[in-house]
């Protein structure tokens, strides 16, 4: 199939293009700007030039490369996160996923395009407390904490638009926390160098669940979304969701780390905000039943245990 990956050269973009390459397929990558072009090529990809906020650029560019899928994975986080001012670091990657993606969608209708498959996140957003993990059934946290409010309404919108859009296949993968090589858990990551240099710590009890997913698993779903016919929305996480009292310090000891400092939560407050103190407190993790059922995939790291000690 002829693939468009918007975001081709963003975090995950990095890894699914060249495994949809693998795949078969022929990819066409849609990228800000031609500096990034020269290894989308080598890989045998085709570049597009056309910034996802830029609705004419877009139409031209998913016309020009008349794809059958389009994946949407734009964001724009290269300056880390904030916790206490959360939607103050998520602005440009917001705006990307409401009007980038109103505007991709609106291209894409245009050019007859089959399906679209986008990217969305399931962590901090899904309902906090109860079950250790939530499902795509749940709905996502009604009460968000204010400083994610504006985020928690464009993980909205994004999925609101894409599963109600009439004309396209629409899918949405919630992809649980990133790690390897080129994340913030990764070598040289922003959190591993915290972790390396004890300065993040262990927040309250710890008892906030979080759910995993390695790039190349995450991609290798990704493929499987765009080769199916299913719709809706799908969390791809591993199998191993864990509390932050488990995986932290199982972590900072995988990478030779002293162990953790612990915090209370009230004193963490001041530094993290109530969204830095609910991510090691109260968030749940991800269910990845339906996906695992539905696109026939399990992911190659089935833990972060192992994922952490080979795949970083």
């Amino acid at each position: 199939m002829k693939v468009l990956v918007a975001g081709a050269t963003g975090g995950l973009g990095r890894t699914l293009v060249p495994k949809l390459i693998a795949a078969g397929h022929e990819v066409t990558g849609m990228i800000r700007s031609e500096s990034s072009a020269a290894g989308l090529r080598a890989q045998g990809a085709g570049v597009v030039i056309a910034d996802g906020l830029d609705a004419g650029a877009v139409k031209a560019a998913v016309a020009t490369a008349a794809p059958e899928v389009v994946v949407h994975q734009m964001t724009a986080l290269k300056n880390g996160i904030d916790f206490k001012r959360f939607d103050q670091s998520f602005a440009l990657t917001n705006r990307l996923r409401t009007e980038g993606t109103d505007t991709l969608l609106a291209a894409s209708l245009a050019a007859g395009v089959r399906r679209i498959v986008v990217q969305g996140y399931a962590g901090w957003n899904l309902e906090r407390g109860g079950s250790a993990t939530k499902s795509e059934q749940v709905p996502l946290d009604p009460h968000p904490v204010p400083a994610s409010r504006t985020t928690m309404e464009a993980l909205r919108h994004l999925e609101s638009k894409v599963t109600g859009a009439q004309g396209i296949e629409g899918v949405v993968l919630r992809y649980a926390s990133f790690y390897g090589p080129t994340g913030a858990i990764g070598k040289g990551g922003e959190l591993v160098d915290l972790i390396l240099q004890r300065k993040l710590p262990l927040i309250g009890d710890g008892s906030g669940i979080w759910s995993f997913i390695h790039y190349d698993d995450a991609a290798e779903a990704t493929v499987k979304a765009v080769e199916s016919t299913a719709t809706g929305i799908y969390q791809i996480a591993d199998d191993d969701p864990a509390p932050a009292a488990v995986w932290l310090p199982e972590l900072a000891k995988i990478l030779g780390a002293k162990p953790p400092r612990h915090v209370p939560a009230w004193l963490a407050k001041l530094a993290v905000g109530e969204l830095g103190v609910s991510a090691f407190t109260k968030i749940r993790g991800a269910s990845n039943a339906l996906a695992k059922h539905t696109f026939d995939w399990e992911p190659g790291y089935d833990s972060w245990r192992e994922g952490f000690r080979r795949g970083l």
